[in-house]
């Protein structure tokens, strides 16, 4: 299923006169049949923290049709920094609900609906995903992010997920077959010819299990496998521990479960011996706090690639995209797709 194909549920809506001169720029960028799907998707948006905010706030102004935003949790005063839907009066309330008002004031025209309530459970999902044309999770552990994106895969639909562990942040995509229209590169003369190409994506559980053996010492490092490996050792402890580290005592743990990740995705050691030990410092104090730059820049590109694939047009994300805050690099890692 091509992750820009309307699910049918509903006869497709067609752009009014007035959306068409609130989206003009969009739709000379993209294209009327872009912004067609994008008017007739319904995304669902689970957990709303910094990453959350930011690509909502994106996708809404450049108009989807219906945005659902499920979170049980309660506004905390830390969810005031990064969360800029919130404010003092919203601590104690449910964030979904808190949140509705100001962002259907971004854009009148795309249908808000809140859930206060956790839909990473199965039956929730089940009954979620039917009424779905995409689901973005974000900052959740790596067991949920497994279960969910099968049951997304189950159910035929395209899987997001993002989050942010103080400098680092992530981007993970699986749109199963999509097609999509960009430039033929092999022909660049002709830079107005366009042509149809598919990407087949793999599930999260597929991707973690990649080798990086096929890759020279050069390519290796080109990729920043230093942040890749604290993400991914940070997923390790996780899962080991039930938390995520919060002070310098869990380094010698984190290290471990990192360097273990490393050691079984067959990394080139010339390029990678260890995680570095200043990354897994970093990340130990740093991974529960949210950095207002750090979700702007990973939620921006998260938003951006999710209407990309809604759109249809140019290649999104193949398929795990890594930002490091330290360097304000970042690099897209191909993993277990050919």
């Amino acid at each position: 299923m091509a992750a820009a194909e309307p699910t049918g549920k509903n006869v497709p809506l067609q752009i009014t006169e007035d959306e068409a001169a609130v989206y003009d720029r969009q739709i000379r960028l993209w294209g009327l049949e872009a912004q067609q799907r994008m008017r007739n998707a319904t995304i669902l948006v689970v957990r709303l923290r910094g990453v959350a905010t930011e690509a909502i706030k994106n996708i809404v102004l450049a108009g989807i049709g219906k945005l659902i935003i499920a979170d049980g949790d309660n506004v905390s005063e830390e969810d005031l920094g990064a969360g800029f839907f919130f404010r003092d009066e919203d601590v104690g309330k449910n964030k979904a609900e808190a949140a509705k008002s100001r962002v259907e004031s971004l854009n009148p025209l795309v249908t808000i609906e809140a859930l206060p309530r956790n839909v990473t459970d199965e039956d929730a999902l089940q009954s979620l995903l039917k009424d779905v044309d995409l689901i973005c999770v974000t900052d959740l552990d790596r067991e949920t992010l497994i279960r969910v994106n099968n049951a997304c895969r189950q159910a035929g639909k395209p899987f997001y997920a993002g989050g942010t562990y103080g400098l680092l942040g992530y981007i993970f995509c699986d749109l199963l077959t999509h097609d999509y229209i960009a430039p033929d590169r092999a022909n660049p003369k002709d830079s107005s010819k366009n042509i149809k190409n598919t990407t087949v994506y793999c599930p999260l559980q597929t991707a973690l299990e990649h080798h990086w053996s096929k890759l020279t010492r050069r390519q290796t490092k080109e990729l920043n496998p230093g942040a890749v490996f604290a993400i991914l050792g940070l997923w390790e402890y996780q899962t080991r521990h039930g938390t995520l580290p919060n002070d310098a005592g869990a380094v010698p743990a984190l290290e471990q479960a990192a360097n273990s990740v490393l050691a079984n995705a067959d990394v080139n050691r010339q390029a990678l011996p260890s995680v570095p030990r200043e990354s897994i410092e970093a990340v130990a104090t740093n991974a529960s706090h949210e950095l207002s730059p750090v979700c702007a820049v990973v939620g921006g590109m998260l938003a951006q690639d999710i209407l990309k694939a809604l759109a249809a047009r140019e290649s999104p994300i193949v398929n795990f995209f890594v930002f490091d805050g330290s360097t304000g690099g970042g690099t897209v890692c191909r993993m277990s797709v050919s």
